[in-house]
């Protein structure tokens, strides 16, 4: 029995596209005509015709809020064989991050990303470091070739939601 569904993500896990916060997600570096909802939104990440790619060189910093706490279990990058994503860094509930400081902070996760991953195999995280994630920012250092520009055809991110948590408890704490 394979640890993944027929759709391609882990058992047990959900795509968590539904609950990114879309107001508040942003990438640093892309092209404007190639930008970040080609390889992130629904639809539009199922068409390999259509990438975000980075602009001025081959890094993209990509920023995406959740709105309900979430566990982070795995994620999936699309990417041609040449100019797709090969260091992927993962950084849990860091705000604003840039390029200038984001060598600054120890990421979460990282990852070299095979032929097999650009096709569309998950790679699993240290499930550990991602138990509490309202964001996550996403760091592609580099591509396979080394070339200027970096192809990306999907981002998705599989997990579970926590739902224990209690929004309107957590306001409460806050006011005091």
């Amino acid at each position: 029995m394979s640890a993944e569904s027929a759709s391609g993500i882990p058992k047990g896990q959900v795509d968590l596209l539904d609950f990114i916060d879309w107001s508040g997600v942003e990438c640093l570096n892309q092209s404007s005509s190639h930008s970040l909802p080609n390889a992130l939104k629904q639809g539009y990440r199922e068409d390999d015709g259509l990438n975000l790619e980075s602009d001025a060189d081959e890094q993209l910093l990509i920023y995406i809020p959740f709105n309900q706490v979430v566990k982070l279990h795995s994620f999936a990058i699309k990417g041609p064989e040449e100019e797709g994503p090969k260091t992927v860094k993962l950084f849990s509930n860091k705000e604003n991050m840039g390029f200038s400081n984001v060598n600054d902070y120890l990421p979460s996760d990282f990852a070299e990303l095979s032929e097999d991953n650009l096709k569309g195999k998950p790679v699993i995280l240290k499930y550990v470091k991602f138990q509490n994630v309202r964001s996550l920012t996403i760091f592609i250092e580099d591509n396979q070739s080394g070339s200027e520009v970096t192809k990306v055809q999907k981002i998705a991110l599989y997990g579970t939601t926590v739902e224990t948590t209690d929004m309107k408890g957590l306001k409460k704490v806050e006011d005091h």
